[in-house]
């Protein structure tokens, strides 16, 4: 007996083969909120005008690069401890389920990302990618406290 409410097998590949399509290419970040869990407050942990892009390749790998706001070059080993809490970078295999994408890290700037899975949810709409991931422990920030990056990207011009 079918579950109410389950997607057909069918229709959920189709779906998630259309979103394929529509991620493959160069993604530009326009903003990078946090929201905590435990008080529903947003942390400014990327900054007021983060930069960084997604590609997704037709054969199935995706590279991460995002960058908080007013990064500077470091001078000592605290200053380059501290750049590393505005980043977060990773790359690896990716394959779409319904409105996720999930990524098996193969490298990343969090060494314990790499052999995880990541999963996005995403709707892409008119020139845009928006973005939501799981509730999860960043390591970044919050840290021992849960919080979802709710992010969001547009289409990168052709050159």
């Amino acid at each position: 007996m079918p579950v109410q409410g389950a997607m057909p097998q069918e229709k959920a590949g189709h779906e998630g083969e259309e979103l394929r399509q529509k991620l493959i290419g160069t993604w530009e970040l326009v903003s990078y909120k946090v929201e905590e869990k435990e008080s529903g407050s947003f942390i400014p942990a990327m900054g007021p005008s983060p930069r960084g892009r997604v590609v997704f390749t037709p054969d199935g790998w995706v590279a991460f690069n995002l960058e908080g706001s007013h990064r500077h070059p470091a001078h000592n080993d605290e200053d380059r401890a501290r750049l590393m809490k505005t980043l977060v970078a990773y790359i690896g295999r990716y394959r779409v389920e319904g409105n996720q994408w999930i990524t098996n890290v193969q490298t990343a700037w969090a060494p314990e990302w790499v052999g995880t899975e990541q999963r996005r949810t995403v709707v892409v709409s008119d020139g845009h990618a928006n973005v939501m991931t799981p509730w999860r422990n960043m390591p970044n920030w919050a840290q021992g406290r849960l919080s979802r990056s709710i992010i969001r990207f547009r289409r990168a011009p052709e050159a």
